[in-house]
């Protein structure tokens, strides 16, 4: 591995010259060298990256102890780490998206793809986010992580490294999650299970592909970008996300209104939000009438929702509020606070949501 990654550097220093003049490597050998992709690791943390500590587990491998476990898959890839990060995803915050966002900005011409390792608990708020931060890929950005910390003998955190750098070489651009092989978009991945390897799925939106070995089979492509890479990483946090039950107090809303820009309510089934009882139609109103921008969202995971197909939905479909289709929570929350991020016109708002964006809203709904 060694004498690749030298080979490569010279070629690197000396194109032509060098590479006429490894005539001591096999033929395949030397075309090997030539082809090699160059992959950036970003580390930052999750239970891929856990080890024991005194309170349980936590974050403590570096994005190089990471490389220590998988050596044997760069032979397909010159591959640099880089840690930006060691904690729990629990704690990642929007400033973290920003910030790993800018770190593939940072290195994008100097790399093929980029690999980021994370934890699973909100991986697929991160995967959502850098959708819409990093603007016109043409190169893949790999998010994966595991269940079992890759230090464990039973971890799922070797395949998935494996699987997912194997993904990163792929002549393809867009935001990925990779997990237990399968290829998910960034804006459609859903933490189903806590314990599971197969712990991610693709809500409302085919598969890209799945990993086997080394080999990638599509299911289908994303479309090449209409413009050239760019970020976009103005986020607004003042997004607040409510999940409604039986019993809900109207009096939350009154909290909302003086501290979120934007409010997005979990709503039953087909859009349904109670008007009898504990009406909180009332106070729905008064949110969009303080420009306020309420997004009406549904507690089912799958086929998304029809504000106007029952009566509790058409009631608040009278307020000007967006409908989020069949978004997937983990977009949702981004989408609204980047959009957010660009204007406080709610008209505007509603636009950018409504308009499908890295596939995560699907055509019939846009």
């Amino acid at each position: 591995m060694k004498k690749l990654l030298e080979a490569r550097q010279k070629i690197e220093r000396e194109p032509q010259k060098s590479y006429n003049k490894l005539y001591w490597f096999p033929r395949q050998l030397e075309m090997k060298v030539a082809q090699m992709k160059k992959i950036l690791l970003l580390a930052t943390g999750g239970t891929i990256a856990s080890v024991e500590g005194d309170e349980g587990l936590k974050p403590g491998l570096s994005g190089e102890d990471l490389l220590k476990y998988f050596q044997h898959a760069a032979l397909s890839a010159d591959v640099t780490a880089k840690i930006l990060m060691n904690r729990d995803s629990t704690n990642m915050q929007p400033e973290h998206w920003v910030q790993i966002a800018k770190a593939v900005a940072e290195h994008y011409e100097q790399y093929d793809g980029f690999l980021i390792t994370h934890g699973t608990d909100t991986l697929g708020y991160t995967s959502a986010a850098l959708s819409y931060m990093l603007q016109g890929l043409n190169k893949p950005v790999v998010l994966t992580g595991s269940q079992v910390p890759i230090s464990f003998k039973k971890t799922d955190a070797k395949k998935n490294l494996f699987n997912a750098l194997r993904f990163a070489c792929e002549e393809i651009g867009g935001v990925f999650v990779v997990f237990d092989g399968r290829v998910i978009m960034g804006t459609r991945a859903v933490k189903m299970r806590t314990k599971s390897y197969d712990a991610f799925e693709s809500i409302n939106h085919p598969y890209v592909a799945y990993v086997a070995g080394d080999e990638v089979h599509y299911h289908w492509r994303p479309q090449p970008p209409e413009q050239p890479f760019h970020i976009e990483t103005s986020l607004s946090p003042d997004v607040f996300l409510l999940k409604l039950h039986p019993g809900t107090k109207p009096e939350i809303f009154d909290f909302l209104k003086e501290h979120y820009r934007g409010v997005i309510i979990e709503s039953f089934g087909n859009g349904g939000v109670p008007f009898e009882g504990r009406n909180l139609l009332p106070k729905i109103k008064e949110l969009t009438d303080a420009g306020i921008v309420v997004m009406i969202s549904t507690q089912c995971l799958e086929e998304g929702h029809d504000l106007y197909l029952y009566e509790v939905g058409r009631k608040v479909a009278q307020y000007p509020v967006i409908v989020s289709g069949d978004m997937n929570t983990e977009a949702i929350v981004p989408k609204l606070m980047w959009a957010l991020g660009k204007t406080d016109d709610p008209a505007e708002v509603k636009k950018i949501i409504e308009t499908p964006l890295a596939y995560d809203l699907s055509q019939d709904w846009g």
